[in-house]
């Protein structure tokens, strides 16, 4: 019986392992970007050009990389997005594992940045993550209008607000609109959006249709409690302060987090109350909602699907709201949010106050605080010209105008006039136009 010779395997470079690899990857993209379609764009070009474009040119940004970032990435990746850079300020948790695919529990305790770049390279050949350890606030103006798309898959309401305040100042300085894709999860509910910065309608604009984190009376926590909640509260907002006095409760701090839990744990205890947990306790300091993991995974499908109609114009891109609820079925439903016209970011008229004249200053600053397209926690107020009216810091400037919170209005303003609000909520400035009547 004669033997078929079996010629040996042939032996192909790395180059070319990572072409074919790369080639047969995204087979099924470029058919979408080799014809047009029946939703293409006007401006779409097609073939070599766009591709090119996706892979060697197109520069996007990733804000966070914690559930809903992870899958982003992941999509972006094997999208044929090439130039991916992303930041996050965390490090990893034996809680994200559950969700957050990218770690492992050798991974505890690193750079979710860092950890999440390093696996989406290892794992997807020829694409190249630039990972920043740290906060948002961090880089400058400049370095978020080099970016061609910036996705945003943050946790934090005031972090949202600071990125979208920051790239509508540079498309009104420097003309460069960034686009800004914000999606975001609340358990079985989600949201995906496309924000063009002075174009569109901005995350600012629709800043009062966001609920407040929960508040507890205080004479409830401090006398009554009857929940696992109140117990927490009552650990951070009102323990905390006496025994640490000026010390800063840093949410982020697992130190803090562990004192807290301790403490409450204690307090539940005294009062048989059961459920108060080291999980909860961060939840509720940190106003957490539990992620689930399919919402992510829709939510980053859609948030990368407008990335890829932005990038290559293959088909509209969403205009400008889609809302995803998973609670007992699934909806989905897509509508277009109007700029709003005394938006204090987008918008070209100021907010308007109708304020009585006997109003002291302590009741304006009231009706401030529980405006929902403010929402402030600690304002301090200035005249237009920058003279202090009420401030909450430095001790020594709140003493000095503290006696103002008693004036009436009548007395500190002889007509209709301006106040500058900040606050720790805000990343601007904002101008209020008071009426008094």
């Amino acid at each position: 019986m004669s033997q078929v010779a079996v010629a040996p395997p042939v032996q192909l470079s790395s180059k070319t392992t990572e072409y074919l690899a790369s080639s047969s990857r995204y087979r099924d993209v470029d058919k979408i970007l080799d014809r047009r379609g029946p939703w293409t764009d006007e401006q779409f070009q097609g073939g070599q050009a766009a591709k090119d474009f996706l892979r060697q040119q197109c520069k996007i940004l990733v804000i966070g990389a914690g559930g809903l970032g992870c899958e982003i990435l992941q999509n972006l990746a094997l999208t044929g997005f090439h130039n991916i850079h992303v930041i996050d300020m965390d490090t990893i948790d034996i809680s994200n594992l559950n969700r957050q695919f990218l770690f492992r529990e050798t991974d505890v305790g690193g750079s979710k940045a860092n950890v999440a770049a390093a696996f989406v390279m290892q794992r997807v050949p020829g694409v190249k993550v630039t990972p920043y350890f740290g906060k948002i606030q961090d880089h400058p103006a400049s370095f978020y209008g080099s970016f061609d798309i910036i996705i945003a898959g943050l946790d934090s309401i005031p972090a949202r607000r600071w990125i979208n305040a920051t790239l509508v100042e540079i498309a009104e300085q420097d003309e460069n609109v960034t686009p800004l894709i914000d999606g975001g999860t609340e358990g079985f509910r989600g949201q995906a959006r496309v924000i063009l910065p002075a174009v569109s309608s901005c995350y600012e604009c629709s800043i009062d249709t966001i609920a407040p984190p929960t508040a507890y009376p205080i004479c409830t926590i401090a006398n009554t409690p009857r929940l696992p909640e109140h117990c927490i509260e009552w650990a951070s907002v009102l323990e905390w302060p006496k025994v640490f006095k000026d010390k800063k409760l840093d949410t982020d701090d697992p130190d803090h987090i562990e004192w807290l839990y301790q403490r409450a744990s204690t307090r539940a205890n005294e009062f048989k109350i059961e459920g108060v947990t080291w999980a909860l306790t961060q939840g509720v300091v940190k106003n957490i909602i539990p992620a689930i993991a399919s919402t992510n995974a829709i939510i980053a499908a859609s948030c990368c699907n407008e990335a890829f109609k932005l990038a290559t114009l293959a088909a509209p891109s969403l205009d400008n709201y889609m809302m995803y609820s998973g609670n007992e079925s699934l909806y989905a439903y897509t509508f277009e949010y109007e700029k709003r016209a005394d938006c204090p970011v987008c918008g070209g008229e100021s907010i308007e106050v109708q304020a009585e004249k006997d109003w002291t200053l302590e009741t304006l600053l009231e009706k401030l605080e529980d405006r929902q397209d403010l929402q402030i926690k600690r304002p301090s107020l200035a005249y237009e010209s920058g003279a202090p009216l009420f401030f909450q810091a430095p001790p020594q400037l709140h003493e000095a105008t503290k006696p103002n919170l008693a004036k009436k209005l009548s007395e500190l303003f002889s007509e209709d006039a301006s106040v500058v609000i900040t606050d720790p909520n805000l990343p601007f400035q904002v101008t209020v136009s008071i009426k008094l009547v």
